[in-house]
């Protein structure tokens, strides 16, 4: 990696409060509230349950499973507040998309480690009325299990003392283009406390997503 790419790397994963203004908010409320909304009803005729276990405050990031590129704009489009998505570094490199998750205040982040910028974003985050949003899978995963669970979600929780709310997928794993050919369900779960026991925050989060999806929880060897 050129020292250059490695300077911008580091640009992109380090955002600051003020990062998070109302003007992304509002690029962020049109892209998935409005554009893909429409498409999530439309198309997928989506439905979302548990909404009332949202926390008020934002002292909390969400955790979904994740099976397809839809989860990130969907993720967003349920919550009635900004997401701060984590997004892998390699994305940054394309200047258009450089350019597109700056604006939806995605923030980049190397899957190998969890580095000081990514603990300073999501502390900045923290001093904003948005909230962190984090695939713990860290990629793509096919239906029908929970599996591959990464720790850095439980602990940025643990370093930032912060809650997990579990947030079940379903149904984004097929293309969907004809009006009312798919459904897509995203069952929201109770906020799972923050520990300094890692491994037990994991194995909670996994076996909600298990509850609230129906996948077959599989726990990652020690």
């Amino acid at each position: 990696m050129s020292e250059k790419t490695e300077k911008n790397n580091k640009n992109h994963a380090l955002r600051d409060a003020a990062f998070y203004n109302k003007w992304r908010r509002i690029f962020l409320f049109l892209v998935t509230h409005v554009f893909y909304m429409i498409r999530f009803k439309l198309v997928y005729r989506l439905e979302v349950h548990g909404k009332e276990n949202i926390p008020k405050d934002n002292n909390f990031l969400i955790a979904p499973n994740h099976l397809s590129t839809l989860d990130p704009p969907l993720m967003c489009a349920v919550m009635d507040r900004g997401v701060a998505c984590m997004a892998k570094i390699e994305l940054f490199e394309n200047p258009f998309m450089r350019w597109w998750l700056d604006w939806l205040g995605a923030f980049a982040v190397d899957r190998e480690k969890v580095s000081v910028s990514t603990l300073k974003t999501v502390k900045a985050i923290k001093n904003t009325d948005w909230v962190l949003g984090m695939f713990p899978q860290g990629t793509r995963q096919l239906d029908g299990e929970i599996k591959n669970i990464t720790k850095g979600f439980a602990n940025i929780a643990k370093i930032n003392k912060c809650g997990i709310l579990p947030m079940g997928i379903t149904g984004t794993e097929v293309a969907k283009r004809i009006p009312f050919s798919g459904k897509i369900v995203v069952n929201i779960g109770e906020i799972i406390p923050y520990s300094d026991n890692v491994d037990e925050m994991v194995d909670k989060w996994g076996k909600s997503i298990q509850e609230l999806t129906g996948f077959k929880y599989i726990p990652s060897e020690q």
